[in-house]
């Protein structure tokens, strides 16, 4: 059977986070030592779409494993407000795989001369945003083809954890992220979790998901808008609980996303009071129970959105969808 593109690529994956590891720890190695000297007070994160998701993982990295703050940069705050923030005293990592829209690209500008350190973390090694920004960890996922990112998503986490490991001197979350390559391709051969009969005649679902998995149900959410079609919003399974628990009465479906951290009794107490009320809801998570009790928590996200994005391409297929050209939508999003 021939493969989509968005269905070679997040096969890639492993392969890409083995090189990028490799490629990069000198360079990531020396910039944690650059970030110990400056200290920074907070960290402010730039992005857009799967890119903003991905800072919200590395919101609950930095300020779980390194007790540093952590905000998302409104870019409108430049690009349109045209105001200037004082950001002496912080790093800013700019998140992106192309590196060239230029809202992000004024926004870098802007955290530049507001006094902050910026980093790069960037798929396009020759993009704009390689060039302005003052460090450069590149995301290494080679070309990406289909609109929908996967690949470049799962090593953008990789490069935040990689960084992570080393600013932080965390030797078993850099050991674990070693072992990540070997484990995601366990992951791409085991057994689908979401399937085309869950989701058949579905027009609107909710993620759920805490912490670690809340963070990536935007990005969960945002894949079953753009390569499904199907309306989809992100909760904190502790947040839905506080009102939005009445959709539950609509009959909506539910997908709760299952990370193996200190969250999950948390959130698996959630989503049972959900089942309870009524709701219709599948379980998603780490595709083996070896691979949850190998890999380290902050690492298991990666293993879920694997298998998640090889199954919403199945079912794209499966409708008569294109997986690999959503309609609407383009690579690079140029906005102000």
């Amino acid at each position: 059977m021939k493969l989509s593109i968005m269905a070679k690529e997040a096969r890639e994956v492993p392969a890409v986070i083995a090189k990028q590891l490799d490629k990069n720890d000198a360079a990531v190695s020396e910039l944690a030592s650059k970030l110990k000297q400056l200290n920074p007070h907070l960290i402010y994160i730039i992005g857009r779409g799967s890119s903003d998701h991905a800072g919200v993982f590395g919101k609950y990295l930095f300020e779980t494993e390194m007790g540093i703050p952590v905000c998302s940069a409104a870019l409108s705050i430049a690009g349109i407000f045209g105001k200037q923030l004082n950001l002496r005293g912080a790093v800013a990592f700019v998140i992106s795989q192309s590196g060239r829209s230029p809202d992000i690209l004024k926004q870098t500008e802007s955290a530049k001369k507001g006094g902050a350190f910026t980093v790069a973390f960037v798929n396009d090694e020759t993009s704009p945003l390689a060039e302005l920004a003052d460090a450069v960890i590149p995301i290494s996922a080679g070309e990406e083809k289909a609109v929908a990112a996967t690949k470049s998503f799962i090593a953008t986490l990789s490069a935040l954890l990689h960084l992570c490991a080393r600013w932080s001197n965390n030797n078993a979350l850099f050991e674990s992220l070693a072992m990540l390559p070997e484990l995601l391709n366990t992951v791409i051969t085991s057994p689908a979790q979401l399937t085309s009969e869950y989701l058949e005649n579905t027009r609107n679902t909710i993620v759920l998901g805490r912490g670690f998995g809340y963070a990536v149900g935007r990005e969960v959410a945002l894949k079953l808008k753009e390569v499904l079609g199907i309306h989809a919003e992100a909760f904190s399974s502790a947040e839905f609980i506080h009102g939005p628990v009445t959709l539950v009465e609509k009959k909506l479906k539910l997908i709760a996303l299952n990370i193996h951290d200190e969250s999950a009794p948390f959130h698996t107490a959630m989503v049972d009071d959900v089942k309870a009320r009524g709701g219709e809801c599948i379980d998603l998570g780490v595709a083996d129970d070896s691979n949850a009790q190998a890999v380290h928590p902050r690492c298991s996200a990666l293993l879920l959105m694997q298998r998640f994005y090889l199954d919403i391409e199945r079912i794209a297929i499966e409708w008569g969808l294109n997986p690999d050209t959503p309609p609407g939508l383009n690579k690079v999003t140029k906005t102000q």
